[in-house]
């Protein structure tokens, strides 16, 4: 009787807790509403980019720190369940017309029209959800993990890779047993950034381009991409894996360069296409079957330079996609998909951390070689960061009249289109991937084309 009484008063709520949620809600809200200009005069951003700045902040206030396989602190993981819930409900009310069936008092079917949730949030949100709830319980399975360990905080500076702490296994390396285990949760976080990957994609294709973009545009995209370039695309025998061979892609910067100019040449083609019969600056003597090509080149372009830099911040098409988009459910997909993809790559990398450091235990003899290896990679890619708080100062920013960044776009491919996650009832990491569509309006996605095209990603990655 005693043990019921206790649980009992647990379960009592706290008026005063109570009262200091419906605050905190209260603030956020009203700073959705004003569009993050508290002085009420009308200069804030759009509700669509205040709500995407929210789940942004929220994401990098709870995971910023989170630089070692260990649970998620509990208040952290208070705060985001409740704040997270508080913004996504905004999507309970973004409905749609759809037909239903009604019978009438004397018996008779009426066909009527209900609403119900937006058909994309409605499938997506939940799946985010269970992502969401996989990602938590696979930092909390490390909890008892008592066969690596972290060096103390004062020997960071020590290290090679100074932004995340050195991982230690014991003398030999990790047991059979365990080393599977890590293997097993490495697994499950590679399918949750696949899933998240897979749906920020399609909804950052379905934003429209803003016209602000446009402007910045040349009329063709022999301009944009430079008469070397264009060359290449155009050229009767064209293979992309060559042509990347020939780019200079030694810095994140250079790359970015690239990335920006043939993401403007796609948008410049298909302009050009759809103004092909009509007398404008846009209008070209090309034929619309080859800028049809010259288009897939580019995009299949784009492709690899995503697998085989992931890490890579918002493009500028993306960041004016996410700045001028006006479509509030959009904005709540593409934001928790985008924080999703950037705790999954933090949990993946490490783990490879840990697989790592065993491999290098089981083999000193690699030990010089891991070394140098990291080494090439910084001198290849200085600001590839792993950690979520430290992709967040490498973001590209979307300003918001107090200068809000968004997260990086950590982008990992290897996800084939319409494939979606799955768990079981309790969300456990156990899952499987099932091949159905995923709600789109986009012709075909960079995805699928990857697919077209015979091109994989590294199965390591995700």
């Amino acid at each position: 009787m005693s043990h019921e009484h206790e649980n009992a008063r647990i379960r009592v709520p706290d008026p005063q807790r109570a009262n200091s949620d419906m605050e905190q809600m209260k603030e956020r809200f009203v700073r959705l509403l004003l569009g993050e200009d508290m002085t009420g005069r009308g200069n804030g951003v759009s509700s669509a980019l205040a709500l995407s700045n929210a789940i942004t902040n929220l994401a990098a206030s709870v995971f910023g720190k989170q630089n070692k396989l260990v649970p998620v602190p509990e208040d952290r993981k208070r705060k985001w369940r409740k704040e997270i819930d508080w913004l996504l409900s905004v999507a309970d009310h973004i409905v749609e017309f759809v037909p239903s069936q009604q019978i009438g008092k004397d018996g008779s079917n009426m066909e009527i029209m209900v609403t119900q949730q937006r058909r994309d949030l409605l499938m997506n949100i939940p799946a985010l959800k269970k992502l969401d709830a996989m990602l938590i319980d696979c930092l909390d399975n490390f909890k008892d993990e008592k066969e690596f360990w972290y060096v103390p905080e004062d020997a960071y500076e020590s290290m090679e890779k100074w932004w995340t702490p050195r991982v230690k296994v014991p003398y030999g390396g990790l047991s059979h047993e365990s080393r599977k285990w890590i293997q097993h949760q490495k697994e499950t976080c590679n399918q949750v950034l696949k899933a998240s990957m897979a749906i920020n994609s399609q909804v950052l294709s379905e934003m429209e381009v803003p016209e602000t973009y446009i402007d910045t545009l040349p009329k063709n995209g022999k301009t944009s991409l430079g008469d070397s370039i264009y060359k290449s695309i155009t050229d009767e025998f064209f293979d992309p894996g060559q042509f990347l061979s020939t780019m200079d892609i030694s810095s994140e910067q250079n790359v970015m360069d690239l990335k920006n100019k043939i993401e403007a040449s796609i948008v410049i083609w298909k302009r050009k296409m759809n103004f092909k019969e009509l007398k404008s600056s846009w209008s070209s003597s090309v034929s619309s079957e080859k800028r049809e090509v010259f288009e897939e080149r580019a995009e299949t372009l784009l492709l690899l330079i995503k697998q085989k830099f992931p890490a890579l911040a918002l493009s500028s098409l993306d960041v004016s996609k996410i700045e001028h988009n006006k479509d509030i459910g959009h904005s709540i997909l593409e934001s928790f998909s985008r924080v999703l993809e950037s705790l999954a790559n933090t949990v993946m990398r490490l783990i490879e951390d840990v697989l790592e450091a065993d491999e290098v235990a089981q083999n000193p003899s690699l030990r010089v070689y891991k070394k140098n290896q990291s080494m090439d990679a910084m001198s290849a890619s200085p600001r590839s960061i792993r950690t979520l708080g430290q992709l967040m100062d490498r973001a590209t920013p979307v300003h918001s009249p107090r200068g809000t960044p968004l997260l990086s776009d950590s982008k990992w491919w290897g996800v084939d289109q319409g494939e979606v996650l799955e768990t079981n009832g309790n969300s456990s990491p156990n899952l499987k991937i099932k091949h159905v569509k995923i709600l789109t309006k986009a012709k075909m996605s960079y995805i699928e084309k990857l697919e077209a095209y015979g091109l994989r990603s590294p199965t390591s990655r995700h």
